[in-house]
């Protein structure tokens, strides 16, 4: 049984670790766009305090503030727009073709479900500024671990061993920020822990991130715990080898060059690692995740607690936000009644790609009595199909802690999505097998009680795409996906509300990236607009 990473117990010690960074430099309160972050030498003097710094840059995926759900340690940023793992949904789903949020006012959300954002969406600033807090805590971590640091303080031998593991690990949580960044905003500020204090930062774009991503995954992958072998939360090989294989994937998209083969290499290294597919599908989506069969699949996740880190993350918000309008089925998914009032829906080019075939499969969790299919007005939440994937229910059908905040953590990387990398990579030409890419598929159909297997002539690349969807919607890939098949922008595929037309119009190309903040370009004025913008 694993319990979840200290840093979400022990919240006391993070607020004072994030309060002490955050207190230093008005700057990174606006927006993390310098490294002028220092940690006081008394925070050391315990050297416990190691691992508790630590769990600081992980608690930064997690947590938007010290004094609750509602605190943001991110100046005139608002926690609702900041938090990582729900601006990542919204970035990378919502901006697509399988989610719909029908609260309009709820500032950004408009603009991003619609395709219309500019420079000036808070979503997109709170994005741009979390992971670049992300590295603003890594590199400060990084400068007070050196050796030369650590023989000042007198460290013990066994604290260093561990310090070397901790290391990695940072390196790790910074890698995974500017693969965002590259993935998101196709530039970034670039400041590592040899940047001076006070320094401007100098700026990386696609290219320069993605040189630097894959650099620093291979050289911490040997420092890394293995695989499954690491306190549940915390970081390994896997979680290193999973970026490498979504770099590899995306190469063509992000540096014109194709890597599938090394994506097949690393998406091998994964699998031999020893996850396995849970025994239920929902199991990866319920509010004890950490403990139930999903400790076998999940590769790393944003943890979740009702209690102790109280925030609005991807989990809570799709748990109370899909509770339907009409049909009020919080109570069984662990929430308040009428959660969120019909918050969530989905589109329909989603709701098509669930024939027949997928009535009794797992993964279709539909509900769609007394709706019509279409969005005609985004407002009106009595339209359109709702699921209910995610639960703040156990699997052994007890409920969370709390009837608004979920126990349940949001599943960033899982086993099935490394099934389906691998097959796709395949198609795309990197090697591999074709009879494993094909028993990695019906392995999935099969853990979803699906009769419906598929032979090696039916697995294309459009197949893979739509079975991607089934699979691993609302978990923050569909527009990165998108993107990959050329379907993201242009007139190729339209979903309902795609370039704010009720059936979907063309959008310009330049909107395969992210514009960069007004704000972000205010504070470096190294930084310049994506073209388009």
């Amino acid at each position: 049984m694993k319990t979840k990473f200290k840093m979400y117990k022990t919240i006391g010690v993070i607020c004072i670790f994030i309060v002490t960074l955050v207190s230093c430099t008005d700057d990174l309160n606006i927006t993390p766009n310098d490294d002028q972050t220092v940690l006081s030498e008394n925070l050391f003097e315990d050297e416990a305090a190691y691992k508790q710094v630590l769990a600081g840059i992980y608690a930064n995926l997690a947590l938007t503030g010290t004094d609750g759900p509602e605190s943001s340690n991110l100046k005139n940023i608002d926690a609702g727009t900041s938090q990582f793992g729900r601006v990542l949904l919204y970035t990378q789903t919502l901006s697509a073709d399988q989610m719909i949020w029908s609260y309009e006012n709820d500032p950004g959300t408009r603009e991003i479900q619609r395709n219309i954002w500019t420079a000036q969406n808070p979503l997109l600033l709170g994005m741009f500024s979390r992971a670049h807090l992300s590295v603003a805590l890594a590199n400060n971590f990084l400068r007070e671990t050196t050796e030369a640091k650590l023989d000042s303080r007198n460290v013990s031998e066994d604290t260093r061993a561990n310090i070397a593991v901790y290391r990695a690990e940072a390196r790790l949580m910074r890698a995974m920020a500017y693969y965002y960044m590259m993935d998101l905003f196709g530039k970034a500020n670039f400041a590592d822990e040899n940047t001076p204090i006070n320094a401007q930062p100098e700026v990386y774009d696609r290219t320069q991130l993605f040189s630097y991503v894959e650099s620093e995954l291979l050289d911490i992958e040997d420092d890394l715990v293995a695989a499954r072998q690491n306190e549940y939360g915390r970081a390994d090989k896997a979680v290193a080898q999973m970026i490498l294989a979504k770099i590899y994937l995306n190469a063509e998209v992000y540096i014109n060059e194709a890597h599938y083969g090394e994506c097949i290499t690393y998406c091998e290294k994964i699998i031999a690692g020893g996850f396995e597919l849970a025994d239920s599908y929902l199991h990866n989506f319920m509010a004890d995740n950490n403990t139930n069969s999903a400790t076998n699949e999940i590769i790393f996740p944003i943890v979740s607690d009702g209690v102790t880190t109280q925030n609005y993350g991807p989990t809570t918000v799709m748990v109370n936000g899909s509770v339907g309008s009409i049909e009020k089925n919080g109570d069984e998914v662990g929430v308040g009644t009428e959660g969120w009032g019909g918050a969530l829906r989905v589109r329909r080019e989603f709701s098509s790609l669930w024939g027949p075939a997928f009535a009794d499969d797992d993964r279709n969790t539909i509900i769609s009595a007394e709706r019509p299919i279409d969005i005609p007005d985004i407002s009106d939440k009595d339209t359109g199909y709702i699921i209910q994937k995610y639960s703040n229910a156990t699997s052994t059908g007890q409920l969370g802690a709390d009837k608004t905040f979920v126990d349940t953590d949001f599943p960033l990387f899982r086993l099935a999505d490394v099934y389906l990398m691998y097959a796709e990579a395949h198609l795309r030409g990197g090697g591999g097998n074709l009879a494993t890419a094909v028993g990695y598929i019906n392995a999935l159909r099969t853990r979803a009680n699906n009769p419906s297997t598929i032979s090696s002539g039916d697995l294309t690349l459009n197949f893979i795409l739509d079975e991607r969807s089934r699979e691993l919607h609302w978990e923050a890939h569909r527009r990165q996906d998108l993107i990959r098949y050329g379907r993201f922008t242009g007139g190729n595929y339209n979903w309902a509300w795609k370039g704010n037309g009720s059936n979907g119009i063309a959008i310009p190309a330049h909107f395969n990236l992210y514009p960069i903040p007004v704000g972000s370009m205010a504070a470096n004025p190294n930084l310049t607009q994506n073209p388009g913008y």
